[in-house]
């Protein structure tokens, strides 16, 4: 057996690695829906101001980005954000949602917004701290 090791690997070389890890998880985690959903503020002369890129898996969401102009900062775009795909995610089924973020990015952010910190790694990925957050996602009954 022969070891090879590439650096920067090619779509190719990591879809070998995904699709035998996908094999192996799918009898475990079939019946959970896999969806990416994006959720954008765009202005009145139709420029992207900011958005959220999720991935809802199962019953949990993944925030993987979270972007406001930073021309907006403190304008609550940001939360308005956040509200419109938590709500989003509750409406297929989630009852939590996760976020990782740098020391240097929006930990109090994600705080003032409900999220928790779990765990995290110093020194990452030198001299900065990786946070990773959850809440819980409370779906609303209808008065």
């Amino acid at each position: 057996m022969e070891f090879h090791i590439v650096n920067d690997p090619n779509a190719d070389d990591i879809m070998d690695v995904r699709r035998g890890l996908i094999a192996f998880n799918d009898p475990f985690v079939e019946d959970a829906q896999d969806i990416d959903v994006g959720v954008y503020a765009v202005d009145d002369a139709g420029k992207r101001v900011g958005g959220i890129v999720s991935k809802i898996w199962g019953n949990w969401m993944y925030i993987r980005f979270l972007w406001v102009d930073p021309a907006l900062s403190g304008s609550g775009l940001g939360t308005q954000l956040m509200k419109r795909m938590e709500d989003y995610a509750i409406a297929q089924g989630c009852h939590s949602a996760w976020v990782d973020t740098l020391s240097f990015q929006a930990k109090p952010f994600y705080e003032k917004c409900g999220y928790q910190c779990q765990m995290t790694l110093d020194d990452y990925p030198v001299a900065h701290q990786l946070h990773f957050l959850t809440k819980k996602l409370i779906i609303n009954p209808i008065p």
